[in-house]
């Protein structure tokens, strides 16, 4: 058989339930792109792209067969945001690693977010939420709140790590707190029992990344600013 449908067909078979084990490999490729994350590697990134793949063919139930057999706009699509934020979070890390002389060569010096970088993402938030709902429930999403709060997120938690903003980790608790009871209720244990990972996962990333934030420097305050090293 060919290896490639021997992946999308193989399941695992718990409790009179049927697992693709494409969910369980792609929600474990995610995992292990969240520690890299947390630990500032480029390698990140790739591992991340490969676990987006196979879950994007998870998502699409109704065109692969899935046991669930629902076709979930957001989660799908959010895979897809995943590969191309994270081409430009691969290729940002990168460059700074090449240039980075410490003997770790991280990818990203972690910052809080400005002010107005705070007050962006709060609307882009609330206004992505809105628009991607009314998209979701046209394409007959299930869920398609949730699932527009889950992209909507995604997509800035996303861009706030390959940024270096230590906040990234914040949006992904808000998104494992709808992520989590949604996924549960559409019959896909391994990613909901992943979201669970991740919800206790990110708050020790963000503890980790705090302790290395520089200080923001808003523009009245360029001559005065004092370096935060620790959580206050």
């Amino acid at each position: 058989m060919n290896p490639i449908y021997a992946l999308l067909d193989a399941k695992l078979h718990i409790a009179g339930s049927e697992i693709l084990w494409r969910e369980v490999i792609g929600n474990g490729f995610g995992l292990a792109s969240a520690i890299g994350g947390m630990r500032r590697r480029v390698w990140a990134w790739p591992i991340g792209i490969a676990g987006n793949a196979l879950l994007f063919t998870v998502f699409v139930g109704g065109v692969f067969h899935t046991p669930q057999h629902l076709n979930m706009a957001g989660q799908a699509g959010r895979q897809l945001m995943f590969v191309a934020v994270s081409v430009y979070g691969w290729w940002s890390w990168y460059r700074h690693a090449r240039i980075e002389t410490g003997l770790e060569h991280r990818g990203v010096d972690p910052r809080w977010a400005s002010t107005r970088e705070r007050w962006l993402l709060g609307a882009a938030m609330l206004i992505g939420t809105a628009v991607f709902a009314q998209l979701f429930a046209l394409i007959g999403s299930y869920g398609p709140w949730a699932e527009a709060w889950i992209f909507t997120g995604s997509v800035l938690a996303t861009y706030g790590m390959a940024r270096g903003l230590a906040e990234f980790w914040l949006i992904w608790i808000a998104v494992d707190l709808v992520g989590v009871p949604l996924l549960v209720q559409a019959g896909y244990y391994p990613s909901a029992t992943l979201y669970l990972v991740y919800a206790g996962f990110v708050a020790w990333g963000f503890v980790v990344w705090a302790r290395t934030l520089r200080p923001v420097v808003e523009p009245t305050q360029q001559h005065d600013a004092v370096p935060l090293t620790r959580l206050s």
